[in-house]
């Protein structure tokens, strides 16, 4: 079976492109289909192929290693027929979204693959974290996707002054990314972000009650997502959408949407932190010490930059604390980066146990 025109525009809608068909080349000469999964759901996925959609089991793709389990944005190769269809394969993923479980072992979640767009969504209707967000950007930046924020329930501020402001907090916490206000109830915004995400593959993200379903319904032009209103006591919202979800844009593009996340916890990030807390990075090559620590050390830039206003205190202590939650991270499977981590606390406590002797003595 060979690749025809048809599939091409079957396919193509949803991504398809010349590498993904020269990729799926060995797969082709198996006899075997290509499709893109819309859906995962319980050891099966719904996958659009050029046949249509297909409910294709995943019992040929279940490794010890979860981060290659098929997920929502993968492109895979399934049986031309048969009942049950099964999903023989998946193509090399080109990006993975990608955040740690909450089991004690270290590993890795993948919720979506092959995305061009981090959509990280924001409620106005509630006070803005700004620690929340760059956690979500730092995943964002290491998944190989282009963040953009989106500030939703914009018509919850009416005073333009105060969207300012808030609009000026994210893009000081979100350097290099794109930051939109948005009403999906009233349209206002949505059609920069249209045009954002018209080409590509974009992932929405955020928590529960961040007006994502209502921003995807919005984008699609039809109600395809549950939406349920947040609380009003807290802003928060219920989970509506269960499952992530992948769909085509009438504008060009793909959707890939998913439920709130409670936790966003970093896996193995520290390339993605970096990326946020760039003006940190810059500031701490003019410290006079390379492994400066940007505590106590003589002649550091960044505590500098501090006590001279250039930045904020609130940036560094994210910085740091995003920065010590993702080594700890690693050190639990990386052996040596345990070490390494183990030594730092040994050399910290020997300082502050120095510290500590050396007031003593002047009390003394």
């Amino acid at each position: 079976m060979t690749s025809t025109s048809a599939e091409f525009s079957a396919l193509a809608p949803y991504g398809w492109d010349e590498s993904w068909a020269e990729a799926f080349a060995p797969f082709e000469a198996d006899g075997l289909l290509p499709g893109r999964v819309v859906r995962v759901d319980r050891g099966q996925c719904d996958v659009v192929t050029a046949d249509g959609n297909v409910r294709a089991d995943t019992e040929f793709v279940v490794p010890r290693d979860p981060m290659k389990v098929v997920c929502t944005g993968d492109w895979v190769a399934v049986d031309p027929g048969g009942d049950p269809r099964y999903v023989r394969a998946y193509l090399p993923r080109r990006t993975a979204f990608v955040r740690s479980t909450s089991s004690k072992r270290s590993e890795g979640q993948i919720l979506a693959a092959n995305v061009d767009h981090a959509v990280v969504a924001v409620s106005l209707a509630v006070e803005l974290d700004l620690g929340r967000v760059e956690r979500f950007l730092a995943l964002a930046w290491e998944s190989g996707a282009q963040p953009v924020v989106v500030l939703t329930k914009a018509d919850l501020v009416p005073d333009p002054v105060t969207l300012a402001h808030l609009v000026q907090d994210v893009e000081t916490s979100a350097p290099g990314v794109p930051v939109l206000t948005v009403s999906a109830l009233h349209g206002d915004g949505l059609d920069v972000l249209v045009a954002l995400v018209g080409s590509g593959t974009s992932v929405l993200l955020g928590q529960s009650g961040a007006g994502k379903s209502t921003l995807a319904n919005a984008l699609v032009g039809a109600d395809v997502m549950d939406v349920q209103a947040a609380r009003d006591v807290d802003g928060k919202g219920r989970h509506t959408t269960t499952t992530r979800n992948l769909l085509a844009l009438p504008s060009g593009g793909v959707l890939i949407d998913t439920p709130g996340l409670r936790g966003v916890g970093l896996f193995d990030a520290e390339t993605g932190v970096g990326q946020v807390f760039t003006e940190i990075e810059e500031l701490a090559e003019r410290c006079r010490f390379q492994d400066c620590a940007h505590e106590s050390e003589p002649g550091c830039a960044v505590r500098s930059a501090v006590e001279n206003g250039e930045l904020p205190q609130r940036r560094l202590e994210s910085y740091r604390k995003l920065l010590r939650e993702n080594q700890w991270i690693v050190a639990k499977t990386d052996a040596r980066a345990r070490a390494e981590l183990r030594r730092e606390y040994r050399r910290k406590g020997a300082e502050g146990k120095a510290a500590l002797e050396a007031k003593r003595g002047r009390w003394a």
